[in-house]
């Protein structure tokens, strides 16, 4: 395992960096660093730069439109993009669903979704989790029966991230009722303006409505949008989750937030004491052991070994370093970290917000990372994986 990188990759990384730098807006990097709001516009606006420059899919190979890069060269953009304050890409068209359909779909759904999502343009939501079947996905009933050249879709999905801006939705459904629940399921692309789709907002504890509720009732689906067989879509849905819990660990942003708790500290005065300069430290061991593994999958990956059986150790790894960078933050700001609403200040009874700007936005960071523990698997439900895979 060589986790040193090679004056090839060195200059890669400086020519990413040079671009980031001279293509970023400046307006939404502010936004990033501050941990401000971002719009659906300041996503879809970097989302269609890095389109245009075929970067947007930066881990596809170059038979689909893709820059080709290695595992290596992946970890560098990513990592540059994150560091000079780049919205995170929204990963349910590039990274999840995109895969999918260059593996499983036929050439014709590959010519057809694959550009839209390259370019920026079409908005991908996923639709995994339902009310009773979260971590337990294999428990899930929402319902596509097959009628002629069409599949009838009804159902709910929840927890559907940013789904208010979907154009479409990729959804595991229920075909049978046959034998174990994995092999009833599969993978159906949808089309969110069809008749009967509806979504409802779900508002989170930072008054954001991250997260939504869709309803699919009665809902019309052309049987050329499924992706593969009918009843395989459990295989389907496992290679793309392996994406998905790799891309959650999120090292990259972590590193750029460990910097922001850095100023933080020094700003509130807080730097000085040696037992919260301890807590940094400790959290920058962490961040730096999951570096360490994230390298030790890019280099088993480099060696053509598959390295996906840690992907929950990454994911585990990943959302409890996030849950504590955001606490530590709220501890450096003391009480000036108490919750800012705007409403409440607009409706004239929460007087002047005290406290340097910046902390404005700390509790809101620190109540929506409560979830970063529970989605994309349950950290518990992880650790059993994790057990039966890697322990044995």
């Amino acid at each position: 395992m060589d986790l040193a990188f090679t004056p090839e990759e060195q200059q890669f990384r400086h020519d990413i960096r040079a671009w980031v730098r001279a293509n970023l807006p400046p307006e939404i990097s502010h936004k990033v660093h501050n941990a401000l709001r971002l719009t659906r516009e300041d996503m879809q606006r970097w989302a269609k730069i890095l389109g245009k420059k075929g970067w947007l899919g930066y881990g596809w190979p170059k038979e689909f439109g893709g820059p080709g890069w290695n595992a290596v060269q992946r970890h560098l953009f990513e990592e540059e993009c994150a560091l000079a304050g780049a919205p995170r890409i929204v990963p349910f068209g590039p990274v999840m669903v995109a895969p999918v359909i260059m593996t499983f779909g036929n050439a014709e759904q590959q010519k057809r979704f694959l550009p839209g999502i390259a370019s920026g343009e079409v908005w991908w939501s996923q639709g995994y989790s339902e009310p009773g079947a979260g971590s337990d996905l294999a428990s899930l009933k929402c319902r596509a029966e097959r009628r002629g050249d069409k599949y009838i879709v009804n159902g709910q999905k929840t927890w559907t991230t940013l789904a208010q801006h979907g154009d479409w939705i990729f959804c595991l459904v229920r075909t049978s009722t046959e034998g174990k629940p994995q092999t009833g399921i599969s993978f159906l692309l949808i089309d969110m303006k069809s008749p009967g789709v509806s979504v409802r907002p779900i508002y989170m504890l930072d008054g954001e409505p991250e997260v939504n509720e869709v309803f699919f009732d009665n809902v019309e689906v052309p049987a050329e949008n499924l992706i593969g067989e009918e009843n395989k879509g459990w295989t389907y849905a496992k290679h793309l989750l392996s994406h998905e819990r790799t891309n959650i660990a999120d090292v990259n942003r972590a590193k750029r937030e460990l910097e922001r708790l850095k100023r933080i500290a020094r700003s509130e005065k807080v730097w000085d004491d040696q037992r919260f300069r301890d807590e940094i430290a400790k959290l920058e061991v962490e961040v730096v052991a999951l570096e360490m593994l994230v390298l030790r999958v890019l280099s088993a990956q480099q060696s053509g070994k598959n390295s996906l059986d840690i992907a929950g150790l990454l994911k585990i790894r990943g959302s409890e370093i996030q849950q504590r960078y955001s606490e530590l933050m709220m501890l450096a700001a003391g009480p000036y970290a108490l919750p800012w609403i705007r409403e409440a200040m607009d409706a004239g009874w929460q007087g002047e917000f005290v406290g340097a700007p910046y902390l404005a936005p700390l509790a809101a960071t620190y109540f929506n990372m409560r979830k970063t523990t529970i989605y994309g698997g349950s950290n518990e439900v992880q650790r059993t994986i994790v057990a039966q895979t890697v322990l044995g």
